[in-house]
């Protein structure tokens, strides 16, 4: 298995993903930074940060902005990996080795949640690291509602990740059941809407039950991507 995910982003550059991941961390890094120390979400009138209800602390515009950038990425590489390979019939190769078709599938499946697992988490990381940085210097507009030295900090960073990145598998069934690469991505627009959008008060963020029941909708739908795929036609 791990020489299959090895082969999967060496046939699938991962060094131009890896490019784009550095790209996104940065660009995201910028922002939470301007948006907590330069006071560009300010209102001009008051001049206190203008946030939707239960953003008034910074974790909660990292996570959304993070989760955003990396859930939409995820998609984009398995709809490469996977989808696109469909269409174009290079598919038909590798079911051609004398390995099974859900060893491949799910190699191919690993090698984008393991990438993209490990970005998250490395992106997050840094974005924390620079906004407490800037907290020892400048005044800032968000509540600091995180602890670094905490133990707890980072096993919710991580199971975060895991939730946000797992949500990929979703548009990627998706995207196999319409034979589409477009669906693949535009399935990971319509999740940051149900998962990260505000209605008034309400959102489901908040909800302790609510991740768990992410996990469990993706991964079924990540076995539903597999599942058949020994006698099933190809695309």
């Amino acid at each position: 298995m791990v020489r299959l995910i090895r082969l999967e982003w060496k046939k699938n550059n991962i060094g131009r993903y890896i490019r784009k991941a550095v790209i996104l961390a940065v660009c995201i890094c910028i922002f939470i930074f301007s948006l907590d120390y330069m006071g560009i979400a300010n209102d001009p009138d008051t001049g206190m940060p203008d946030a939707a209800p239960g953003n008034e602390v910074i974790s909660a515009s990292i996570e959304m902005f993070t989760s955003m950038a990396f859930l939409v990425l995820t998609s984009a590489m398995l709809s490469s990996f996977i989808v696109s390979a469909y269409k174009e019939r290079t598919m038909e190769l590798m079911f051609s080795y004398p390995i099974k078709r859900q060893k491949i599938l799910v190699s191919q499946m690993l090698a984008v949640w393991i990438f993209s697992f490990t970005a998250l988490v490395l992106t997050k990381l840094l974005v924390y690291g620079c906004v407490l940085a800037g907290s020892y210097f400048m005044p800032d507009s968000f509540v600091l509602d995180f602890d670094m030295g905490s133990l707890i900090f980072y096993v919710q960073l991580i199971l975060k990740a895991a939730v946000t990145v797992s949500m990929g598998f979703i548009s990627l069934a998706i995207g196999l059941a319409m034979r589409s690469s477009k669906a693949t991505i535009i399935s990971s627009f319509l999740l940051i809407l149900f998962t990260q959008a505000n209605i008034g008060d309400l959102t489901m963020r908040d909800d302790s039950i609510f991740p768990v029941s992410l996990v469990a909708v993706s991964l079924l739908f990540a076995v539903l991507s597999v599942r058949g795929v020994e006698t099933k036609d190809l695309m």
